[in-house]
């Protein structure tokens, strides 16, 4: 059974090095839901180790290369990418990766000299993680989904520990290696002040406030189910909106809804203040990545999920029914929406008992300490390779 991680250690408890600093590689790339929760751990571990010094390892091409520096680490890059469902010429070159990414991650490895290896997905966590293990040195997993991809099912075998957000994903991994600690978020993600919120988005108080959210790049099925029910949601419930819908349909849905027409209705490409979006949102219509469903469970926000069908591993299904057990969260798929969106979004946002339900719901399987905590067990399998 998957309990979670129960920690003796004080926090001011921390490890004598004086001499040499605690190196640690952090492996993750791809998407902001594998790099934002390694830039969380390696922010708690900067807190939980004195002396300690993190290295990034990715790829050139995607956000991480970008993000990380952002955030003040060093990143290095490996020739990495993933392999296509469909037949194309890049899957030729595919080997060819893989094997100069091991090359390029064993140099990195021996130069760096980390006590411990964490992996948090993404392409070029499997060449790191799999060198790692083959050099002897510690390899901790971070797994977001409560379905694991296929990089983190891999090196799950090799494995020191195994840290997760959901318990199904005991069904897939080795449970004897799991520890159940939540997905570390953005630490700047939680409720702002709701009244200076309010006059963020020049709404006001006394009428239900509906937040869509698709992702930076937006998610289609989610706006076209929005801009066959604008008017309905707007002017007949006489909803407040705020829209993301995503930088790649922005042009396109300023022509086919003209928002000027709508004085309850904010449609943005993205939204850089998440805290005050959601502090005044009564209901959250969503994707189900893991990263979003760590943010409303921890600042408690009540939702409405629609996952992605088109992912690995069917992922964002999966997550999504593992809050609806909780009673978290309810989901509808895609096939759903004609049928079932508009009543379900009015249903619920008017509904007072069942969104304080979903709301005490989402905070009682909340995790919010969850970098702390890995940061915690990390610092654990040091002290022990000292010994």
């Amino acid at each position: 059974m998957i309990t979670t991680a129960q920690m003796n250690i004080s926090s001011t408890d921390t490890l004598t090095t004086a001499i040499h600093p605690v190196r640690i590689l952090m492996a993750a790339g791809g998407t902001g839901g594998h790099v934002f929760p390694a830039i969380s751990i390696a922010d708690a571990l900067k807190r939980e180790i004195i002396s300690v010094e993190i290295l990034f390892v990715g790829t050139r091409d995607r956000m991480e290369w970008d993000t990380v520096p952002k955030y003040g680490y060093e990143i290095k890059s490996i020739w990495i990418s993933g392999l296509h469902r469909r037949f194309t010429l890049k899957n030729l070159l595919f080997p060819v990766k893989v094997i100069v990414s091991l090359i390029q991650s064993f140099l990195i490895l021996k130069s760096f000299k980390p006590v411990v290896v964490v992996s948090c997905g993404g392409f070029a966590s499997g060449p790191v993680g799999w060198m790692a293990s083959m050099l002897g040195i510690q390899l901790v997993i971070q797994e977001q989904n409560s379905y694991p991809g296929i990089t983190n099912r891999i090196l799950a075998k090799k494995a020191d520990r195994i840290f997760t957000a959901f318990e199904d994903v005991a069904n897939f991994l080795p449970n004897e290696k799991i520890t159940l600690t939540g997905n570390p978020v953005r630490g700047s993600i939680s409720k702002a002040d709701p009244v200076q919120s309010l006059k963020i988005f020049g709404f006001s108080s006394d009428k239900k406030i509906l937040l869509v959210l698709g992702g930076s790049g937006g998610a289609k099925a989610i706006n076209d189910i929005m801009t066959n029910n604008i008017d309905q949601l707007h002017n007949e419930h006489n909803l407040q909106i705020i829209w993301q819908c995503g930088r790649n349909y922005y042009d396109d849905l300023l022509k086919k809804i003209h928002p000027d027409q709508y004085a309850h209705l904010r449609l943005i490409p993205y939204i850089d203040d998440m805290p005050a979006a959601y502090s005044v949102a009564d209901l959250v219509v969503s994707r189900a990545g893991a990263g979003t469903c760590s943010e409303l469970m921890n600042i408690g926000q009540p939702a409405l999920l629609i996952p992605s069908p088109n992912v690995a591993g069917d992922h964002q299904v999966k997550n999504a029914r593992s809050m609806a057990k909780s009673s978290a969260a309810t989901v509808l798929n895609e096939s759903e929406l004609d049928e079932s969106f508009l009543q379900t979004v009015v249903g619920f946002i008017h509904d007072r008992d069942k969104l304080n339900q979903m709301r005490q719901a989402m905070l009682k399987i909340a995790k919010p300490d969850a970098a702390k905590t890995i940061s915690k067990e990390i610092k654990t399998l040091v002290r022990n390779s000292e010994v």
